[in-house]
């Protein structure tokens, strides 16, 4: 949510901001019911205010004052009423239109209107080349007998994957190498709940705008799945007021679930577009002042992941209109797929500023006097891939290939594997 402060002094910026992530608003509408709902809202706190001052006098009041004061109040209450019944649905329809503004660019974003317009910012990494016909992630798999989707579609359906033998070895060796990486910065690590309340989604921003197509909803319990750790590790903080000497740094293991609304046709074949994969999600709560440095904090990080493991990638800067609801700046990183013989996103970081922060009510404490008194102010936060998992083994596997279907393992993760090369299935 933003700053009610900016919507009612410049809503111009709001109507800017709104257009720069291609979501329309009636800002118009937006204005009319904040200054409705407030002017209601303080005809009900001064009727409630009359009423409490006339209870402490009827005590002391003679009868015949009693009497009066009682039909007086009887005025009152039914005027109150009246006022309530105008509020409720102004209200509601003020707070409903609130959670659908979104988060402004920051200024030096790049407005554009898709992912079609985002830039490279710099290539990292050398493009394999090779004296063979290259396998797709898909087909080294099988060839490895590290993943079956095949079986996995009889059970489950389609676009889930049973992960065997080296396949589980190497999820649980890249898990461990991030979360290693990670604790360096300070990052602890964290398992999460995999379903998180509606009130928690929608603090984060994740179900206005068609958002929650992508959602898995259990109706009966109003409960979502969670997409990413980034859902459930927000919500850690509601409505709290957390000490910040410096960053509250997280990193989340787990499952994520993704209907993949409007995907299907596309990445049909292979495992890069699953209705559930595991990911290793960076976290940070930090002050206002220290978001930006967070950011590009995160993203050094994704970084030393990716050549850590040797994988050829690029930076983006995204688009405003590539950003989504809760970010307010964005990089994404892309791996190299021969077999595709493109770039493909593997990892994201955003700066959320405080929007999410707003929205579930965590605040610090910015006073000079170690944060034991004066006034509270939002936390920004700030979210980064470490890994998906799937796709990074996808990028590993046709990086590496050998022309006999073998793959060479990265040397980060030979210890954690206990081998240097993945072999076919005997």
């Amino acid at each position: 949510m933003i700053d009610l402060k900016l919507l009612r002094e410049n809503p111009n910026a709001i109507r800017t901001a709104a257009a720069a992530k291609n979501v329309t608003l009636d800002v118009d509408r937006i204005v009319e019911l904040d200054r409705k709902v407030r002017s209601l809202k303080g005809e009900i706190e001064a009727i409630a205010a009359q009423k409490n001052e006339v209870s402490k006098r009827i005590p002391t009041a003679s009868k015949e004052e009693r009497t009066a004061m009682i039909e007086e109040m009887r005025h009152v209450d039914a005027r109150a009423e009246k006022l309530a019944e105008e509020f409720a649905p102004l209200d509601e329809e003020l707070s409903d239109l609130l959670y659908k503004i979104p988060n402004p660019p920051l200024a030096d974003v790049t407005v554009g209107k898709s992912d079609e317009e985002n830039s490279v910012l710099r290539e990292e990494g050398t493009v394999p080349t090779f004296d063979f016909d290259v396998k797709d992630h898909a087909t080294l798999a099988e060839h490895l007998g590290i993943v079956d989707l095949a079986r996995a579609t009889k059970a489950s359906g389609a676009r889930f994957g049973y992960i065997l033998g080296d396949g589980a070895l190497l999820q649980l060796a890249l898990t461990q190498y991030a979360l290693t990486v990670a604790a360096k910065h300070g990052f602890v690590p964290v398992f999460v709940p995999h379903l998180v309340t509606a009130q928690a989604m929608r603090a984060m921003g994740y179900l206005e705008h068609g958002g929650s197509d992508e959602i898995y909803h259990l109706a009966k319990d109003n409960q979502y799945l969670i997409g990413t750790s980034e859902q459930a590790i927000g919500p850690m903080h509601m409505d709290e007021i957390i000490a910040l000497d410096e960053p509250l740094r997280y990193i989340g293991i787990s499952p994520c679930y993704r209907r993949e609304a409007g995907s299907y046709g596309k990445d049909t074949k292979g495992f890069i577009r699953m209705h559930q994969f595991d990911k290793v999600e960076m976290f940070s709560f930090c002050k206002p002042e220290e978001s930006a440095k967070e950011h590009e904090m995160i993203l050094g990080i994704e970084e030393e992941l990716m050549q850590g493991l040797g994988l050829p990638y690029h930076v983006l800067n995204i688009v405003s209109g590539d950003l989504g609801l809760p970010a307010a700046k964005k990089w994404d990183i892309e791996a190299w797929f021969p077999a595709q013989n493109r770039y493909r996103e593997t990892h994201s970081t955003s700066n959320c500023t405080d929007f999410q922060a707003r929205r579930l009510n965590t605040r610090y404490r910015p006073s000079t006097d170690g944060g034991q008194g004066g006034t509270t102010a939002f936390v920004h936060t700030v979210n980064g891939t470490a890994f998906a998992i799937g796709r990074t083994i996808a990028a590993i596997l046709e990086n590496f290939q050998h022309a006999d279907g073998s793959v060479r393992i990265p040397d980060v993760l030979h210890p954690l594997m206990g081998k240097k090369i993945l072999t076919q299935k005997q």
